[in-house]
């Protein structure tokens, strides 16, 4: 690439950013690498708007690295729930445990030291250290694909290897030596607000006389959208056991899979009888089992539908739980458990029925 052409794409963008770019966003206060760690892990594959009211609930129960380091699981995924993608609330628990035994407590300058933490990538890695400390890497999240993809006309589907790799090429030849922090968050914050999926804003785009897609009129072809494939539908009773003082069974799941180390409802497959597995595991009689509304949830791989079935035990008889694996939880209590959003909408449902 030439470089008076790399000068003059990061030059619009530092000029523009300079006038609209979002600069009171919470992890711009008071920027450590913690605080900027936990902002990046949290907007992968979330909007801004999503994530600053849990940024500002996570950073106020677990302030310091310290802190999250000595959280149990459970607390830490309490204060994810409804966030998504739980792997990442996991990995940032894990990797604060591995910064306080290997690093004594201080997040890693270097980057490969970053890049070796549990849930951190290349471009996740050259985020934190260029828009915490100034650091020179490149980044390349989503926002950051699709600007490129356009303004260079880089043909094919982001999530292959080789225009990943041409991306990535583009990228590190872009990113100037200098200014990278405003760099970095310019080009972000472009993706995210002008140069988006949907309705772009070319009319007001710095890079609008410099990007191909733009003087082609060819915007909404780039960049390549993932090839279509019809995702495959599961079904699942889940079982919503009541005792007496209404208070609900839960179980805690697997640590892999959907919704790990979260706290769920018993699940049974569709051919399977509620009444059945009631009976083999209580001596308590049950009032009635009821239907409630079929409801979808849908992951990246599948969408799943969901059939509850309330169970009113009449008498106790319950075996004693293992509190490690199951527990009673009241309704009418928060505790701080990790809830996936599903689970939280029906235990909802029976707060607001039982008053």
């Amino acid at each position: 690439m030439q470089k008076s052409r790399a000068q003059a794409f990061s030059r619009a963008l530092l000029n523009w950013f300079s006038l609209h770019g979002r600069k009171d966003l919470p992890w711009q206060q008071n920027k450590t690498p913690y605080r900027v760690w936990v902002s990046e892990i949290m907007l992968q594959q979330t909007r801004v708007a999503a994530v600053i009211p849990y940024y500002l609930r996570f950073m106020q129960a677990f302030p310091r690295i310290a802190d999250l380091a000595a959280a149990d699981a459970d607390e830490v995924l309490h204060h994810w729930s409804g966030l998504g993608y739980y792997a990442r609330a996991r990995n940032l628990h894990l990797a604060a445990r591995v910064i306080m035994k290997e690093h004594g407590g201080r997040f890693p300058e270097e980057y490969e030291q970053v890049l070796a933490l549990p849930g951190i990538g290349e471009s996740t890695a050259g985020a934190i250290l260029s828009l915490a400390l100034g650091q020179h890497h490149a980044i390349l999240d989503g926002n950051v694909k699709r600007v490129l993809a356009r303004v260079f006309l880089v043909e094919g589907w982001p999530g292959k290897a080789a225009v990943q790799k041409e991306l990535w090429a583009l990228s590190r030849a872009l990113t100037p030596v200098e200014h990278v922090q405003a760099y970095n968050q310019a080009i972000m914050d472009l993706g995210a607000t002008l140069c988006v999926r949907g309705k772009v804003n070319c009319k007001s785009c710095p890079l609008c006389k410099l990007c191909a897609a733009c003087q082609g009129d060819c915007v909404a072809d780039y960049p390549s959208p993932k090839p279509s494939r019809v995702l495959p539908r599961r079904s699942v009773q889940m079982l919503l056991v009541m005792d007496q003082q209404r208070r609900i069974l839960l179980e805690k799941r697997p640590p892999a899979g959907i919704w790990g180390g979260l706290w769920s409802f018993p699940e049974l497959a569709m051919e399977e009888n509620a009444a059945g597995w009631l009976s083999a595991r209580s001596a308590a009689s049950s009032v009635r089992i009821r239907r409630l509304p079929v409801r979808k949830h849908s992951f990246s791989h599948f969408h799943l539908h969901i059939h509850p079935r309330l169970i009113l035990l009449q008498k106790p008889g319950w075996p004693a739980l293992d509190g490690d694996r199951q527990v009673w939880y009241n309704l009418s209590q928060t505790q701080g458990r990790g809830l996936a959003a599903p689970v939280q909408q029906l235990l909802r449902e029976l707060e607001e029925e039982s008053k």
